[in-house]
């Protein structure tokens, strides 16, 4: 039992080190092994304080979380918590690394806090859809102000050693060796006879009426956290700290936890921590697959997109070359890049001395020859076949050999570009997503004969770029556009039928996600979706558009960048103001295609283009596009806007049940171009079986 944690002596001080890394997490072994060493050391008369300490990267990460919605093991942390409270010599913790969630929760039980100089302390629940549960939100606001307490466990963001020591959180920054400082911080505890000193019976920091204080938070908090129901049990559970006893607070915090860990956002929000952990298991290319290094990089092309790519490289500390075709193409996107650091500089982001070590390492070049010894060359050239084949011919013939030879195709056929080289083993999809400097998806597209340790590569720098890297298969679109398609498709559809832009938008904002469909194409660029209909039109006749965005189109109405697209925009200005010549628009092809407009309610604007959402990804994952349903979940929560709090596509059409999801869709079949809706398969056959996309 003891493993977990071991227990030492060192005159007089028991030392007991928590022992379950990475993170110490507070499992169940752990938790008893604690409870054995603090009853131990608190009956020993010759012990006469207590240091707990974990490593010097982690003191603890907190719970377990595959425990949540598990029968409850004891002992539990309140347990400990108890026993921390009760122990009649000064308890001292010694934070290095982090202090994070329970395990900050286990700090704050203890009498007395130092930590390292680096040490990061946190409660960030609220991030996995829950709150403290083990007296956090109780005992903080009784060793911090209230309103930083609040300000913490509602953010969920950590805090540093000093500003912790600032607030009171943290007694000492120990610079030197942390064991040591953490015996020396006791002794001189016991030398001046201080004894324990129990948080829990302090008064809560909170000057001034608890009403109107929580008034204004609460106020503050539900404006910042739409969708998110911790955030004010949060409060709720602050505000108990502040107006009752400490063990009528703790029964409010464990009731509002474990309705929290009950609920879908909560369990939303942790299928997403896993999901993303989840995405670099390929089956087939196990984790001591051997890597290409990557020392130095290339981008063929200088517009927004190969900009925003060359940033992830210097960002990473990559020294990356940026070719163009002319010099004034080349010097705009050199300065855009630069003018994207000057703003994070002028928003206090990046220091100006980061700034300028970021910048050089970008250098750009008319010469294509000049990037023949980079180790990987991403091209972000226009999105046409002919143009991406001819530069990989080029790039086949220059670039040494063992240099992956990467393409940010968005919907092409990554097999089709590869077989214009001698070398498709090395070619491979990196499908950035726009500002790609921002955006955290990276998907990677794996060809028919994409190599293992090409796969492996690019993987591994996705995580370096700081990317959620997924792999997908070779199709029209990969798995995020492909499915992007079915959405807009339906988007439009409603329009045919008597929506308007701005209520397609408003309903779909409000369910959760984060632009609307036309706002977002407007942002994008209508012209884009444009040239990809036409393709469609040739290859496949048989996928059914309404014509309406090609006639917004046709007028040049090509969004923001136009100054007007299914909205006007204001110069300057990136706000969708309605207009009414795009209603005039939808009016007059409504009545070409004789179709009468009709009330269409925003439930039925969510449930189509969200269940076309799905029913596309059942395709997806039946066809082993993508490895697995989370994957397709990870796209479009870091890809496309989705709301975390549910889940992903994937994940909510569990949430609501594929029965149900298929009836609707069968319901759709009745409808306008009820043609184009298709039950996929799979999604036929898991909800006949009562199962889900997950699990």
């Amino acid at each position: 039992m003891s493993e977990a944690a071991r227990y030492a002596v060192r005159e007089g001080v028991a030392v007991i080190t928590l022992d379950n890394p990475p993170i110490n997490g507070l499992g169940n072994a752990l938790r008893a092994a604690l409870l054995e060493h603090l009853k131990k050391a608190d009956a020993d008369a010759a012990i006469k304080a207590v240091v707990l300490i974990g490593s010097a990267k982690a003191f603890s990460g907190g719970a377990d979380i595959r425990e949540f919605n598990a029968p409850r093991l004891k002992p539990d942390l309140p347990e400990v918590n108890d026993a921390q409270d009760a122990m009649s010599k000064p308890l001292v913790a010694a934070i290095g690394g982090f202090a994070l969630g329970g395990g900050l929760e286990l700090a704050l039980a203890c009498h007395y806090r130092v930590a390292a100089p680096r040490a990061q302390l946190g409660l960030p629940e609220v991030k996995l859809g829950i709150l403290p549960g083990s007296g956090g939100t109780q005992r903080l606001p009784r060793i911090i102000p209230m309103a930083e307490a609040v300000k913490m466990m509602t953010t969920g963001n950590p805090i540093p050693a000093e500003k912790a020591k600032e607030l009171g959180l943290v007694d000492e920054i120990v610079t030197g060796d942390l064991l040591e400082g953490a015996l020396a911080f006791s002794k001189n505890l016991l030398q001046q006879g201080k004894g324990p000193r129990v948080i829990r019976n302090m008064p809560p920091k909170l000057e001034g009426d608890p009403k109107a204080f929580f008034a204004r938070v609460r106020e503050q908090v539900a404006k910042d956290s739409k969708g998110y129901p911790a955030p004010l049990e949060i409060v709720a559970c602050a505000e108990a700290a502040a107006t009752l006893p400490f063990d009528e607070g703790r029964k409010q915090e464990r009731a509002r936890f474990d309705k929290l860990v009950q609920g879908t956002e909560s369990k939303a929000l942790r299928h997403m921590f896993f999901a993303e952990r989840q995405t670099s298991k390929i089956p087939d290319v196990p984790d001591d697959t051997p890597v290409r290094e990557i020392d130095k990089a290339a981008v063929v092309g200088a517009g927004t997109m190969g900009g925003g790519i060359a940033m992830n490289f210097a960002n990473a500390g990559i020294p990356v070359t940026v070719v163009e075709t002319r010099q004034e193409n080349l010097d705009r996107g050199l300065n855009r890049i630069r003018e994207n650091y000057a703003a994070t500089v002028s928003k206090g982001r990046l220091t100006q001395t980061d700034m300028d070590k970021r910048m050089a390492l970008i250098q750009g070049t008319l010469n294509l020859g000049q990037i023949a010894d980079a180790d990987i060359v991403i091209e972000a050239v226009f999105e046409r076949m002919d143009v991406k084949q001819d530069l990989l011919r080029k790039l086949d013939g220059i670039m040494q050999q063992g240099a992956i030879l990467a393409t940010n195709t968005s919907t092409l056929d990554v097999d089709q570009i590869a077989a214009a080289t001698t070398r498709p083993q090395d070619v491979v999809g990196t499908h950035f997503f726009s500002p790609a400097n921002v955006m955290r998806l990276l998907e990677v597209v794996r060809g028919k004969k994409t190599a293992k340790d090409v796969l492996a590569t690019t993987m591994k720098l996705g995580k370096r770029l700081k990317k959620v890297p997924v792999v997908s298969g070779v199709c029209d679109g990969f798995i995020g556009n492909r499915m992007l398609e079915k959405y807009g498709q339906q988007s439009l559809f409603l329009l045919d039928e008597g929506a308007s832009p701005q209520q397609v938008d408003r309903a779909l904002q409000g369910w959760g996600m984060a632009m609307g469909p036309f706002a977002m194409y407007d942002m994008a660029g209508n012209d884009i979706g444009w040239e990809i209909r036409k393709r469609r039109y040739q290859e496949r006749p048989d996928f059914v558009y309404s014509k309406i965005a090609d006639r917004v189109c046709e007028l040049g109405r090509f969004g923001q960048k136009t100054g007007k697209g299914f909205y006007r925009y204001e110069p300057g200005s990136r706000k969708p103001m309605p207009d009414a010549a795009v209603d005039e628009l939808i009016s007059a092809y409504r009545n070409e295609i004789g179709l009468k407009p009709r009330q269409i309610s925003d439930e039925e604007i969510v449930e189509r283009c969200i269940y076309a959402l799905v029913n596309e990804g059942a395709f997806i994952l039946e066809e082993g596009i993508a490895l697995r349903a989370s994957d397709i979940d990870m796209v479009y929560l870091t890809g496309y806007g989705f709301p975390p709090y549910r889940g992903g596509p994937m994940f909510y059409a569990d949430t609501v049940g594929l029965d149900k999801v298929l009836k609707s869709i069968q319901r759709f079949q009745n409808g306008y171009q009820g043609s184009q809706w298709k039950p996929a398969p799979l999604l036929v056959k898991l909800a006949k079986e009562g199962r889900k996309f997950n699990g």
